[in-house]
């Protein structure tokens, strides 16, 4: 299963702490971000990576080059001008020459097992599986209903209180998707996603930790926090496990305290 991750993010909201940079490029522990999602991935044996990109993507492109220093054989999908998350996951499709890919956020970071979750996809004979992770707190993200056979029945707004599914940024797409992706512009979340409902759209739920760095408080907390992000083979943490279990209950700082990035434990 080759792999998409979209890299191609301004990082609007971090550059008051981040300048310069795509968001993925961001420096967490001395490297870029994006450089533990490719050795996550390496770990699973998925390596056969597409970097969807866009802003300033020669930095992107001469840090990672073919990727072979991380274990993996590295392909471009290059925006021209800005195509939204639906347009640039269209067009890295375009360049794969499989039946289904495993699209991932370049900004967020999963310790998710993708192989079961092509499982599930195949499963299920889905035309779109969507990562799923349970949140006490759901009101910073949109959230999604599934039922009883993990089919995704409705989305809901950002104004959500309360405890709720969210999608953490992996997605499994056919490669048949295509024919229902309009040209141009557009916006995965609120133009597909509505779309696909009773379409082939499934849930897979994760217990696992994840983070997306898109706001200053959690980049920050990350940063700081590195070893979270450390994976071996196994896709585990290498690291005690207590420890990094309390750690990841609760994600919290801001440059003065007001905001809070809350992740629930497994």
């Amino acid at each position: 299963m080759k792999v998409i991750i979209l890299a191609g993010g301004t990082g609007t909201r971090l550059r008051s702490i981040v300048a310069d940079v795509p968001k993925p490029m961001a420096p967490v522990g001395g490297k870029p971000f994006l450089e533990y999602i490719i050795l996550a991935l390496a770990a699973q044996g998925l390596n056969e990576i597409i970097l969807s990109v866009g802003y300033k993507n020669n930095i992107i492109q001469s840090h990672f080059e073919d990727g072979a220093r991380w274990g993996a054989n590295i392909l471009y999908s290059k925006e021209d001008a800005p195509l939204g998350t639906g347009g640039a996951i269209r067009e890295a499709l375009k360049v794969a020459d499989e039946p289904h890919c495993l699209i991932l956020n370049g900004d967020t970071f999963n310790q998710l097992n993708f192989l079961e979750m092509e499982d599930h996809h195949l499963s299920k004979k889905c035309l779109m599986t969507v990562g799923l992770k349970q949140k006490k707190n759901a009101s910073r993200y949109g959230t999604v209903r599934i039922n009883d056979t993990h089919e995704i029945v409705d989305f809901y707004e950002k104004s959500q209180v309360g405890t709720g599914y969210v999608s953490c940024g992996a997605y499994i797409m056919d490669k048949a998707i295509l024919d229902r992706m309009p040209s141009g512009y557009f916006s995965l979340e609120n133009e597909l996603f509505p779309d696909m409902i009773g379409a082939g759209i499934c849930g897979f739920v994760s217990r696992g930790f994840f983070i997306d760095i898109g706001i200053p408080s959690a980049y920050s907390y990350i940063n700081d926090n590195c070893y979270l992000l450390t994976q071996s083979n196994s896709g585990e943490t290498i690291h005690d496990t207590i420890r990094v279990q309390r750690a990841r209950e609760s994600i919290e700082a801001d440059d003065c305290g007001k905001k809070r990035a809350q992740e629930d434990s497994p």
